[in-house]
């Protein structure tokens, strides 16, 4: 973790707040406002518009896989609004035209959050209507991450010719719903429901063609980026079970000493698989099939959480299990968040690439 911008967000602090957040006590916008005075939110734009190339330049991979991996030791929640941003953006410079990424340069560059909303309440999906030059939206997006935080969102709009990419405002209260989240994990993200209904946007609004979002290896292969806020989230874990050890003189009790090297060892395959699939898939003309490498590392990146998680709770007993508690909050969002995205179809896309290309994941 050699950019010294990784050193300037507040770490412990953000990891201090993170439980008034989860009890709903307080939202995550001092921490959103620390990503902005770190220069996190403007880093994931290009160079050339100012930032660093977080996960849109080839040479911005490394320090964006870092970036994300220190949000989620430090809260997931927070990791999972900046790795929605860090999307958006790239979406933006994948498929917007130039005057729409100029314009979001600048509001970036002004602290705005960015986020990516993809799913729709099943019965009122989001859907648009209108002319050459303005469309109307209709329909309520739900599971949109960071409600009352994020000032504009790509969403993905179902049309007859397919599926499209927008870029819509998401700062009116009173179409959020932040009730509608009532998962036990992830609270602090407010993750709930958006009515677009009557919402209208420019034509320049739109990003590229339709079902340009499923263009890989940016769309299945993107899922690094939230495995890497996984592994993070792991990496605290095993900090505070083998500090918690230290301090109770049992880390070098045989038993545990076994649980630890075990942790070691899924923190750095973790570490290994992911940093491979954001290199390979963030290079600059990377194939399709290098989506196959990120798919592969949310595999990995599952069960080495799951493993992290059981050896903490077993080693630390039933005060891995108090409420609020830095383990305790981290391993009720960690399990949540794997379990986002069907992960039987992506193992099966893996599969029929390895199939495929005949070779082993060294190949891929």
């Amino acid at each position: 973790m050699s950019n010294a911008l990784l050193d300037q967000l507040p770490i412990a602090t953000i990891r201090g707040r993170a439980r008034i957040a989860d009890r709903g006590q307080g939202d995550l916008g001092p921490d959103v406002a620390a990503l902005h005075a770190a220069g996190w939110l403007n880093a994931c734009l290009p160079v050339r518009h100012g930032g660093m190339g977080w996960s849109c330049e080839p040479a911005g991979s490394a320090p964006a896989f870092d970036a994300l991996r220190l949000a989620g030791r430090a809260n997931l929640s927070l990791a999972r609004l900046f790795e929605g941003h860090m999307n958006a953006v790239k979406l933006v410079y994948l498929y917007a035209n130039d005057a729409l990424k100029s314009e979001i340069a600048a509001t970036v560059a002004g602290g705005s959050l960015l986020g990516v909303w993809g799913a729709d309440v099943p019965d009122d999906p989001v859907t648009r209507s209108g002319g050459s030059e303005a469309v109307s939206l209709k329909g309520i997006k739900q599971f949109a991450s960071g409600l009352n935080l994020v000032e504009q969102a790509v969403i993905a709009v179902r049309t007859d010719e397919g599926t499209e990419l927008w870029l819509a405002p998401t700062d009116e209260r009173e179409r959020a719903d932040p009730a509608a989240w009532t998962m036990g994990g992830m609270r602090a993200t407010q993750s709930g429901r958006y009515d677009f209904t009557g919402i209208t946007l420019d034509r320049t609004s739109r990003l590229g063609v339709p079902d340009i979002y499923f263009t890989e290896p940016y769309f299945e292969g993107g899922i690094w980026r939230y495995c890497a806020a996984h592994l993070g989230a792991a990496e605290g874990i095993y900090e505070a079970m083998r500090d918690s050890l230290m301090r109770a003189n049992r880390a070098h009790d045989p038993h545990q000493q076994r649980r630890i090297a075990e942790c070691a060892i899924a923190l750095e395959t973790m570490r290994l698989w992911i940093s491979r699939a954001a290199r390979e898939v963030e290079a600059e003309g990377a194939p399709a099939g290098k989506a196959a490498l990120s798919l592969l590392a949310r595999d990995v990146t599952e069960t080495n959480c799951l493993l992290v998680m059981d050896r903490a709770e077993r080693a630390l007993g039933t005060v891995a299990y108090i409420e609020g508690s830095l383990i305790e909050r981290s391993c009720r969002d960690l399990r949540l968040f794997l379990r986002q995205a069907a992960p039987d179809a992506k193992r099966a896309k893996a599969v029929a690439q390895l199939l495929e290309s005949s070779t082993l994941v060294e190949g891929l």
